[in-house]
């Protein structure tokens, strides 16, 4: 069993002699406890010899702020990995799913930090959609609320700033809020860019833990498929971080 240590807000775990290292930020409200919400992804690469640093947060209206937060936290918590193992070549993957695809991408260092960056189901709503209270709200007070950065000036900073050129999206079959294809464009308008993308079986929370009614579920259906889904995902992942 794959043991977790909390430095701040980061969940880590690590081999006895890790071969790489994956960042992970996870998506709204499952990045809250990502050691338990991404348990079985997390824990999967892990036994592949990857070391883990995953980000806590719960979501705010400042994604940048986030994004800052996130990346400084994240390097802290490799300098100490770095210190334990007596060596400075873990040069990390960086790993989103859906909004923390968004902040690894926003991070202040442009992508320079990392040796790549893998996101999965990548979306970037407006705030009213994303948290429909913010909605009603706006009616009925006649306020104005949006993230920040905004939708349209988040891909302004990816096609413009963002200077990664290897990077690999993961799109999934059934998964109606996926904005992959919005993303791959603003990446490919840059020089220079490797982006891939690959599509897997699945829909936005494949990613992530299933909870106790989904297993019941899928006992009764399809739990050999979904099973078969998630090796290949994690199977994707791997091939690429080994690159």
């Amino acid at each position: 069993m794959a043991k977790w240590l909390r430095l701040d807000q980061t969940w880590c775990s690590w081999p006895s002699k890790p071969t790489a290292l994956i960042e992970m930020i996870g998506g709204s409200y499952l990045a809250a406890s990502p050691n338990i919400s991404y348990k079985r992804l997390l824990n999967a690469l892990r036994k592949k010899n990857i070391a883990i640093h995953a980000w806590s947060y719960i979501p705010s209206l400042d994604h940048q702020a986030q994004a800052n937060e996130a990346w400084k936290g994240l390097r802290k918590c490799r300098l100490k990995l770095q210190e334990r193992m007596g060596s400075s070549d873990f040069n990390p993957i960086r790993l989103g799913h859906s909004l923390g695809c968004k902040l690894h991408l926003i991070a202040p260092d442009c992508g320079r930090k990392c040796k790549s960056f893998i996101g999965l189901s990548f979306n970037n709503y407006n705030a009213d959609k994303s948290i429909p209270i913010l909605g009603k709200l706006k009616k009925k007070f006649n306020i104005e609320t949006e993230f920040s950065p905004s939708p349209i000036e988040t891909m302004r900073i990816i096609g413009n700033q963002y200077i990664q050129p290897k990077n690999l999206l993961i799109k999934f079959s059934n998964d109606k809020i996926d904005q992959t294809h919005l993303l791959l464009e603003h990446l490919q308008s840059r020089s220079k860019d490797e982006t891939k993308v690959i599509e897997l079986k699945g829909n936005h929370l494949t990613p992530a833990t299933p909870n106790i009614r989904e297993v019941l579920l899928d006992e009764m259906s399809n739990y050999d498929d979904r099973n078969n889904n998630f090796k290949l995902l994690i199977d994707t992942i791997y091939s690429f971080a080994s690159e």
